[in-house]
């Protein structure tokens, strides 16, 4: 009698679909919990990618700004020091400074004795925080600056009273289109306003000034012939050289009281800024993203302990630890991909929002966006490992004694 030959015993598989499908059953079927525990990832997400994005908009602007108006203008003034000087400049010192070699251009303004109102009717006193300078022809073209609306002082205009007001001396004074004749009241008379400007982002001063040509300031009003602040433009490369060389220049008497500084530094110094305290919001987004990985575990052991029953009958069934292991951790990564996906959603429209309201160029990092899901995904990893390999070890028997 031929022996009946017995097929051999398959081992138990699991194949990728099935994982998924069977990682996938816990957190559909305790749709509260995850989403409560997929918050807590994605609210750290959405503060990484929204700060590194808000971080890359803000800069982008400011290094726009900084080439608009270049890093090559520098702004001389002067102020009494320990030569005992009277703290001005003298008259010649505009055209000495325009004699240096490796200046491009230069300019300046001069202090007006007078006050800049609506009309006559209101009291002297209250300017509101505006003033009246004169200005060369060329300071337009140094400073990098844009009329709104008008035009700036030309020959003609540069010699009788006629001003040009800056953004926001022209909102103080109620002024926003110049299709009629409009004229301010100057030194007790009228003067007529030939143009507005878009604002100076690195001379505030002349945003709430009433600008006039500087032979018509000499001839209607008191005007200091000797200027007051220069502007100078010089050649990519020379700023040191002329920081050093121009002191001596404007005033040979008294080179010690002269300070020439360089105004996009504090763009520059501002952009310094935020890239500390983008690193500040770095720290505690990934704060809030261990915090919602600690959570993920914590709900991973919780759910380990509730289904014991269910450990315990697969694994009679056949199911082996490593696939109890593989079902635990990938609820847990599925977890954590859920927060991660919300949470860069969150990030990125956030970082539109506020860019858009700003006025800004919108940046999201390529990397901020796939590092943050990619580091989702780790935490979830490294949270549900221990309550997957603690699932792996209970023991059939003891697993449905439960």
């Amino acid at each position: 009698m031929t022996p009946v030959r017995q097929s051999p015993t398959l081992a138990s598989r699991l194949r990728p679909s099935d994982v998924l499908r069977v990682g996938a059953s816990g957190p559909r079927a305790r749709k509260m919990r995850t989403a409560l525990s997929a918050l807590g990832v994605s609210i750290g997400i959405a503060a990484m990618v929204g700060v590194l994005g808000l971080s890359e908009s803000s800069k982008s602007a400011l290094l726009d700004e900084i080439s608009a108006l270049g890093t090559n203008l520098l702004t001389v003034e002067s102020g009494v020091g320990i030569g005992g000087g009277d703290g001005s400049f003298p008259e010649e010192a505009l055209a000495a400074i325009n004699r240096i070699e490796t200046v491009e251009i230069a300019s300046a303004i001069y202090d007006v004795d007078a006050s800049v109102l609506k009309n006559e009717f209101v009291p002297n006193g209250q300017t509101r925080g505006l003033n009246v300078v004169a200005a060369s022809q060329s300071l337009l073209d140094t400073l990098n600056g844009s009329i709104d609306e008008g035009s700036w002082l030309n020959n003609a205009t540069s010699t009788y009273p006629a001003v040009v007001l800056g953004s926001v001396a022209a909102e103080r004074l109620g002024i926003s289109t110049l299709t009629q004749p409009t004229y301010v009241y100057i030194g007790e008379q009228y003067v007529e306003v030939v143009g507005t400007l878009e604002e100076f982002p690195l001379s505030a001063d002349l945003d709430r000034s009433a600008i006039m040509g500087q032979p018509a300031a000499e001839e209607f009003f008191e005007s200091n012939p000797a200027p007051a602040t220069i502007f100078a433009r010089v050649e990519n490369g020379t700023i040191d050289a002329n920081r050093a060389l121009i002191p001596a220049t404007a005033d040979p008497e008294n080179p010690e009281e002269v300070t020439v500084s360089r105004p996009s530094d504090a763009l520059e110094a501002q952009a310094a800024a935020d890239d500390a305290l983008t690193t500040l919001f770095l720290g505690l987004g990934a704060v809030a993203l261990l915090v919602g990985g600690i959570g993920i575990a914590n709900v991973m052991v919780i759910a380990v302990i509730e289904r014991r029953g269910e450990i315990g009958l697969r694994r009679a069934l056949g199911a082996t630890r490593a696939h109890i292991r593989r079902q635990f951790l990938t609820e847990a990564v599925i977890l954590s991909a859920l927060g991660g996906a919300v949470g860069v959603a969150l990030g990125i429209g956030a970082t539109y929002l506020y860019s858009s309201l700003q006025g800004w160029r919108v940046i999201i990092p390529s990397t901020a966006a796939a590092g943050g899901f990619l580091a989702a995904l780790f935490i979830g990893a490294a949270a549900g490992l221990y309550p997957a390999m603690r699932a792996a070890r209970l023991a059939p028997t003891e697993a449905l004694r439960a």
